[in-house]
């Protein structure tokens, strides 16, 4: 028994056939979103501004696939320094309208520009006093002539074959959104650790705010024996704090050299005494090491950088106040 909803490919449909229906699918939205950036005007610089000025929130409207691109609009909108939020114009209508005022500004997405449920927002809206940007396929429409700013989002062909489906119109609408979402976050002069903040999350939020103080061992817990110990006392030390590695420091506590299970297997290849072999004559002089307060995503790179496991935390003096090895950064998902 077939599976209801489950369709099968036509016989004549080849792989060929349907590459080059989706090449062409792409071909026209890309070339949609060409045009439509040849057509930004002072509307777009004026919209722009407006958002810049406004001392609430951005409020982005939208119904059916409009609604959706509205909502990702406004989350993107959120995530780069804007304060905005999405509201359904059905919900709206029934209570939700409440939450406009007017040092709010209304983004509101329709392709025709007719969606009644937008246009059953305008007089409350204008009641209200908060200005509204349209962005629609429609210049000529309701929605259009009732706003303070219309972008204009015309698109000359849908990329469905049918002419019917929300294609290349709302990838338009998304694209125009996003430039106005870049363009407010240039201008408010947003940051990489802005974004973070936004993110906290998130893989980027990780990386970018995090840093090696968070994540290093510190204390009693950092491996270090003296650069006169023995091989034996360093195989001891890093046994007991458990990093794969420890810190050999001069007569003053200042690192001078690093020893890595690396160094260990070699040291037991050449047949090395542990109990007679001083850790300055194993051990790696010079070692890498990295700040406290550089960020962690900053040791990943050094460790790469010079195919280590490992790295010594040092103050601006020198001091040893921290170690560690790639385990950590995986831990903390900086990896």
């Amino acid at each position: 028994m077939a599976h209801m909803g489950i369709s099968k490919l036509k016989p004549s449909n080849s792989a060929t056939t349907l590459l080059q229906l989706a090449r062409e699918v792409l071909a026209i939205e890309a070339r949609e979103v060409q045009a439509l950036a040849g057509r930004l005007d002072q509307s777009f610089v004026n919209a722009v501004e407006l958002i810049l000025q406004c001392r609430g929130r951005v409020v982005v409207t939208g119904i059916g696939k409009s609604g959706h691109i509205g909502n990702k609009i406004a989350a993107t909108l959120a995530s780069t320094g804007t304060p905005a939020f999405f509201m359904h114009p059905a919900e709206a209508s029934h209570g939700d309208l409440g939450m406009i005022t007017r040092d709010d500004v209304v983004i509101a997405l329709s392709n025709s520009g007719e969606a009644d449920e937008l246009l059953a927002l305008l007089p409350p809206l204008k009641r209200i006093g908060t200005p509204i940007i349209s962005i629609s396929g429609n210049r000529h429409s309701t929605l259009s002539k009732a706003a303070d700013i219309f972008l204009d989002a015309h698109v000359s062909q849908e990329a469905c074959p049918l002419g019917l489906a929300p294609t290349a119109s709302t990838t338009a609408a998304l694209a125009l959104g996003d430039a106005l979402a870049v363009t407010l976050l240039d201008q408010r002069g947003f940051s990489r650790e802005d974004f973070a903040l936004a993110h906290p999350g998130g893989s980027i939020g990780r990386r970018l705010l995090l840093h090696v103080q968070d994540v290093m061992r510190s204390g009693d817990d950092i491996p270090a024996v003296s650069v006169s110990s023995s091989l034996k006392d360093g195989l001891l030390e890093m046994s007991r704090k458990g990093l794969g590695m420890t810190a050999v420091l001069d007569a003053a506590d200042k690192p001078v050299g690093i020893f890595t299970d690396g160094d260990l297997r070699r040291a037991f290849e050449a047949g090395i005494d542990i109990n007679g072999t001083r850790m300055a004559d194993v051990m790696h002089a010079h070692p890498r090491s990295i700040l406290p307060g550089q960020l962690a995503v900053d040791a990943l790179a050094l460790m790469e950088q010079y195919s280590i496991s490992s790295l010594l935390v040092v103050d601006q003096q020198g001091n040893l106040v921290g170690a560690l090895n790639m385990h950590d950064l995986l831990m903390a998902k900086v990896v």
